[in-house]
């Protein structure tokens, strides 16, 4: 059996997703917890925030190719606390 509760960065989630799990039982907390499952899947695989990235990245190319970025706007970083 494999635990995140040493690694520290999923462990809310994945103490969370198990407190359901333990409180519905598998068969039913699979519906009741789904919120929960899908958070925790989400802290292991950040698969969401990869997705995010890459449709970022095709718009400001998308802009570049446009004529819309150029010259010095078109890396720019983000503003500090901008997340």
């Amino acid at each position: 059996m494999v635990s995140h509760q040493t690694l520290g960065r999923c462990a809310k989630q994945e103490m969370d997703m198990a407190d359901c799990l333990e409180a519905y039982g598998l068969i039913r907390g699979r519906r009741k917890c789904q919120m929960l499952i899908e958070d925790f899947a989400e802290c292991q695989t950040l698969k969401k925030q990869f997705n995010r990235f890459i449709l970022l990245r095709r718009e400001r190319e998308r802009q570049i190719a446009s004529g819309k970025l150029t010259g010095e706007k078109q890396y720019v970083s983000p503003k500090v606390d901008s997340y």
